[in-house]
């Protein structure tokens, strides 16, 4: 039992685990173009231009 969680994966294993699909990939792409930061006084706006 204590193998199974403290068993650390190797790098093959993890990166197996990162592969997103395009679509994802094209949604962040596209949501980070949309997205427009204002800086202000105290705090930082995010607006969302679409």
């Amino acid at each position: 039992m204590k193998n199974i969680y403290f068993e650390k994966p190797s790098r093959e294993e993890k990166s197996q685990h990162l592969k997103p699909k395009k679509e994802t990939i094209k949604f962040l792409l596209n949501y980070s173009k949309a997205l427009k930061v204002l800086p202000g006084k105290t705090e930082n706006y995010e607006m969302l231009l679409n």
